[in-house]
Order: C-alpha cells, then structure tokens, then sequence
C-alpha cells in the first residue's frame, strides 16, 4: 500500500471539515422543521445528541490525520536536510 501524499491527507482533512460542516447544517435545518411539542422537543434532543457524536468523531479523524501529515512533512524536512 502507497503512503498517501502530504497533499492528500490535507484533501482529506478538508473533505472531512466540509462533510461536519453539512452535518451540523443538515441538523439545524431539520430541528426548525420540528414542531414546537415535547415530541418535537424530544426529537430535537436526539438529533443534536447524535450531531454531536458525529462532528466529534470527524474531528479526531481529521486531528489524527493532521498529525500524520505533520509527521510526514518533518521527515521530508529531515530528509532534505539530511541530503544536503
């Protein structure tokens, strides 16, 4: 298996910030549409709840990934300078 590109794994981490961006927005249009009653109100609760959950397993990926790429570049750094 190829090791991804400090590029890619930067796409990658864009993607992932883009997609709990349209998850948030998908949620707080769906919590408007509700009706103002304890089922509503119940439902909203859920759907937040699970927002939540969601975004913040999108965000440790895109942590991790964002540390994997920082690696990366320093050992291109290291390895340029080693070349040098």
């Amino acid at each position: 298996m190829q090791i991804p590109t400090t590029y890619e794994i930067r796409a990658a981490i864009q993607v992932l910030k883009k997609l709990g961006e349209r998850i948030n927005e998908h949620a707080a249009h769906s919590v408007t549409e509700l009706p103002h009653t304890q089922l509503g109100d119940n439902y909203a609760a859920h759907i937040e709840s699970r927002t939540i959950e969601q975004t913040t397993r999108i965000e440790a990926v895109a942590a991790q990934l964002q540390s994997w790429r920082d690696e990366l570049l320093q050992q291109q750094e290291q390895s340029i300078s080693n070349h040098v």
